[in-house]
């Protein structure tokens, strides 16, 4: 089961992980169905871009094989002439031809090719559309409104099975707003405030503003109250972000699931407004062409909040091409936890033994029996991913844990717990933390939980130690009491010899962490 906050609240996540150990069901990556999807590729065709992306991996959670924007402004003046802007139709039939080759050389067809707003509002659109098809190959789906802001929706359930609240999505000439709950999308509206189809309104900033006000408060009030969190999915609110982030000196640039809140998006605005444009581009790595539309996309995003004033708001880098794909998945695979399927994946593709994930999470569960279901889906996640940075030298490998965990192309994983999981992973491959070159992330995360995972991380790293065969069900065992604040090691006969120097010190080291007494008892043989 997914809780509403995206995490799973279960251990097992559908029928068939009954019986297995814990969460760790046949990982579906290996279902036919979803071997099917192992390569997919899918274009959108957008008012302001040209993308193609490749998803390759594991399917539920998949990984960006290649990735490549054009900014081709298809949308550009057409309030005025009501066709798509010439330049930018010659600029995107190019890009669709690379797209078209590129995706036969990776073996990614048929690609998925959807357009939105401009095509579908221009007089000459379809002309357009035969054209690519004439020229590539490609079959245009030119996509309404309402079925843009189901795809950018569907996006969101991608990263975050469990998520609620009010999606919207900014293009060049439209932006969509869409409802999720439960796991399905509700109502769906499509409006014209796209960035560049507000440029070129009559009026200056005062009257674009005052028609951004009119037209979000008729969506307000087609909608309803919209309390919950607001999910931003478009190249001008991850624009935003990035300002966003800079101006708070943030220290981890990913932009998926980063946090804003209503004061934040007022404060940022303000920022934009007072800076030089050219020096905030080149601060924050945005192009000059999205530079461009961001102080227009800053109005409605102010207007956006103040009107709808959610609780919070978070970005995400999933999207309508992430909506595409979601739409090619069997019910199943969407009702997997992204993460953990993405961990299962790279356990079964780069640890030295696939399953030992499995053991692991077995050995240290006694020290993690009381904490949230939230919680506990990160120690899995740690114990899948604790083996998988062995090529990485000796010397850097903590590091390394660390950074992929951090950076890395995980769904469904807030900033913090990012830190968190970075910093168990780090713990299994070094005793101490201090004087890591990413102190400057710790902070991210409460100094409660950086102590729990430094438990986490020791007691992977003793743990690491200590399998044998699995002819024993049990070699070693863990219990711990809490209130006594005793940490006993059950070793059976065949496990004693692997209870050396290095794994005592260890097995120290871990009770250091907890502030607790351990006791090493040796099991009798079985009769």
């Amino acid at each position: 089961m997914v809780g509403r906050d995206g995490h799973d609240t279960v251990d097992g996540v559908d029928g068939q992980d009954r019986g297995e150990a814990g969460p760790f069901g046949q990982p579906l990556f290996r279902d036919a169905q979803a071997r099917a999807l192992a390569r997919v590729g899918v274009v959108d065709v957008g008012s302001n871009s040209v993308r193609l992306v490749v998803f390759d991996g594991a399917a539920r959670s998949p990984a960006y094989f290649y990735n490549e924007k054009i900014m081709c402004g298809l949308g550009a003046g057409m309030r005025e002439t009501g066709r798509l802007n010439p330049e930018g139709r010659a600029r995107a039939l190019r890009a669709l031809r690379r797209f078209a080759a590129l995706a036969e050389g990776m073996e990614a067809t048929p690609l998925t090719v959807a357009a939105t707003a401009a095509v579908r509002d221009a007089a000459d659109g379809p002309e357009f559309c035969a054209e690519v098809a004439r020229e590539t190959g490609l079959e245009l789906r030119v996509i309404d409104g309402r079925e843009e802001a189901r795809l950018s929706a569907q996006g969101v359930l991608l990263g975050w099975p469990g998520a609620y609240g009010l999606v919207s999505d900014i293009g060049g000439s439209s932006m969509e707003l869409a409802e999720i709950a439960d796991g399905r999308v509700g109502k769906r509206l499509s409006s014209e405030l796209g960035p560049l189809k507000l440029a070129d309104l009559p009026g200056g900033r005062k009257g674009r503003q005052a028609h951004v006000r009119k037209v979000v408060e008729r969506l307000a009030k087609e909608l309803g109250p919209q309390h919950n969190r607001l999910f931003l999915v478009g190249g001008s609110w991850r624009a935003i972000a990035r300002i966003d982030m800079h101006r708070r000196a943030y220290p981890l640039r990913v932009l998926h699931e980063y946090r804003m809140d209503r004061k934040s998006v007022a404060e940022t605005v303000r920022f934009i407004e007072t800076s030089d444009p050219e020096t905030l581009r080149a601060a924050c790595g945005i192009s000059s062409s999205r530079m461009a539309l961001v102080p227009v996309a800053a109005d409605v995003l102010h207007r956006l909040v103040k009107t709808f004033r959610p609780r919070d708001i978070a970005l995400s880098s999933y999207g309508i091409r992430e909506g595409l794909l979601y739409e090619r998945m069997p019910q199943r695979l969407r009702d997997r936890d992204p993460l953990i399927e993405a961990c299962l994946f790279s356990e079964a593709k780069d640890a030295r033994i696939p399953g030992s994930g499995r053991r692991l999470y077995d050995f240290v569960a006694p020290l993690f029996r009381n904490v949230p279901d939230a919680r506990r889906r990160l120690v899995k996640a740690a114990c899948l991913l604790h083996d998988v940075s062995w090529r990485a030298h000796p010397d850097y490998r903590a590091e390394t844990c660390f950074d992929n965990a951090t950076r890395g192309n995980l769904g469904g994983l807030k900033h913090s717990e990012r830190v968190y999981l970075g910093l168990a992973l780090m713990h299994r491959y070094r005793n101490k933390r201090a004087g890591s070159p990413f102190e400057h992330l710790f902070g991210l995360l409460p100094e409660a939980d950086r102590a729990e995972a430094e438990v986490l991380g020791k007691a992977m790293r003793f743990g690491a130690m200590l399998w044998i065969s699995d002819d024993d069900d049990r070699p070693v065992e863990m219990r711990w009491f809490p209130k006594k604040k005793v940490l006993e090691l059950r070793l059976s006969e065949a496990a004693v010899p692997l209870y050396g120097e290095v794994a005592e010190a260890r097995f120290r080291a871990l009770c250091a962490a907890l502030g607790a007494e351990g006791c090493v008892r040796e099991r009798s043989a079985r009769r």
